[in-house]
């Protein structure tokens, strides 16, 4: 029996549809597919909801279920900011919430909403050129990597970590085609970014400002020298919402700058919403490795007016197809204008102010949970932004201190290993909420 509301379910058209194109079966189509990691069974489902009413309920107990935490410190990639109502509002208008491509004869203004972006993005990084934004900040990476290699002609990437294990995962599948990646974890007793030896066979190195843990590495200007001697591009992930009091990439030596726009304005969803960005010099040899859109601002016939859309249209896929250098569809491109109106409504102050606020409460948060009995905090020595490993040396784990956590109504760190977790502080803490994790903290981190 076909699904009531699916034609092609039908037994009968879909025997016609196999026929018409030659195969015997639906699954001669998956016959590529490793059995390995074939299922050889059902999908353990449950019986089909009939009706509308039925969906609604079944959604309406699922979401009953969401119990979030008091307060939060959870950050890891997908951070909480203060969300001002006028980003929304703006993305909400039709004319950018419905624009699914844009083109000039329906834009309705959404190129040059996303030039205003590039453009404020470009001030914040100290770059000439940013894209239209990439899905998200691990596509933007392995994307910044490609170009990388392309520029360079060489195959070896090195990875300087700490950085995000599922981050890591996505840019070794990404480049897995052109490049081999060699992973380089700081986390390591004794090894330092410092000592860090470039050989003449890499095409980039890549390290993050601040890296997965938090922390600005000094050694950042010393390793971008070391890439630039043997021809190496200097690639540097970062959080763009430091950059109003951290010192931009460019600054010390980034060829390369790229990471995820979701703290500049875009609220946190399930772990989304995200998108990326990629920024250089305006140096023909590095922008016409962007695979993804560019959008530029020209004069018209009429004196005084402007339009704003594609630049250097055919290195693209949408001009050169299957040739282009990567694949380009569907962009993030709402959430780079809702990036756009944060941008504009923070300015350089706000923008400095802001993350003048974080720096001093992280410090003050490592300050005040390292006084915590059984507690202490890595990195000490070491400036961090927002992110911090906090380490548990009592009898529970990382993982039990986060259910204990929980119960009491507030949401934990990341759980890095056993001992280990990485916690998160922003503009929407307070000192008071850092005191109140700590008296918990010395209730049961025993």
């Amino acid at each position: 029996m076909g699904h009531p509301y699916i034609p092609n379910s039908d037994p009968e058209i879909r025997k016609r549809m196999l026929a018409a194109v030659g195969a015997a079966s639906v699954e001669e189509f998956y016959a590529d597919i490793p059995d390995a990691i074939r299922l050889h069974r059902p999908l353990d489902l449950p019986a089909p909801l009939r009706s509308e009413a039925e969906l609604v309920r079944h959604m309406d107990r699922l979401l009953s279920r969401n119990k979030p935490a008091e307060l939060s410190f959870l950050g890891a990639g997908c951070y909480q900011h203060h969300l001002p109502a006028v980003v929304e509002e703006i993305a909400n208008r039709s004319e950018f919430l419905t624009a699914y491509a844009g083109e000039p004869y329906e834009d309705h203004g959404r190129f040059q909403a996303l030039w205003e972006y590039q453009s404020l993005m470009g001030e914040l990084l100290e770059l000439d050129v940013v894209n239209v934004p990439t899905y998200d900040g691990f596509q933007a990476a392995g994307t910044a990597l490609r170009m990388a290699g392309r520029v360079t002609g060489r195959r070896r990437l090195l990875v300087v970590g700490p950085v995000d294990p599922d981050k890591v995962s996505k840019i070794v599948d990404f480049v897995r085609p052109d490049h081999d990646v060699e992973v380089l974890d700081g986390t390591h007793d004794g090894w330092q970014v410092a000592d860090l030896v470039v050989g003449a066979d890499v095409a980039a190195v890549y390290i993050e400002a601040p890296n997965y843990h938090g922390v600005l590495d000094a050694a950042l200007p010393t390793l971008a020298e070391r890439a630039h001697a043997v021809g190496a591009l200097f690639v540097v992930g970062c959080n763009p919402i430091s950059l109003g009091a951290v010192a931009s990439p460019a600054s010390y030596g980034a060829d390369i700058v790229c990471g995820d726009i979701q703290p500049l304005g875009i609220p946190m969803s399930f772990g989304g919403g995200n998108a990326g960005f990629i920024a250089t010099r305006d140096e023909e040899r590095l922008v016409r490795e962007f695979p993804s859109r560019l959008f530029g601002v020209v004069p018209t016939v009429v004196e005084g007016e402007y339009g704003f859309g594609d630049v250097f249209y055919d290195r693209t896929s949408f001009a050169l197809r299957e040739e282009g250098k990567e694949w380009v569809g569907t962009a993030s491109a709402l959430n780079g204008i809702m990036a756009g109106v944060y941008l504009a409504l923070m300015g350089p102050r706000g923008m400095r102010e802001i993350g003048e606020t974080i720096l001093a409460l992280t410090a003050y948060a490592r300050e005040r949970l390292a006084a915590v009995p059984s507690v202490t905090v890595p990195n000490a020595s070491s400036v961090s932004f927002a992110d911090f490993v906090v380490r548990f040396t009592g009898s529970r784990t990382a993982a039990e201190i986060n259910t204990l956590l929980l119960e009491r109504g507030i949401q934990g760190g990341k759980v890095l290993s056993d001992t280990d977790a990485l916690f998160c502080v922003t503009e929407v803490h307070a000192r008071e909420d850092v005191d109140r994790l700590a008296a918990v903290l010395e209730e049961i981190a025993k």
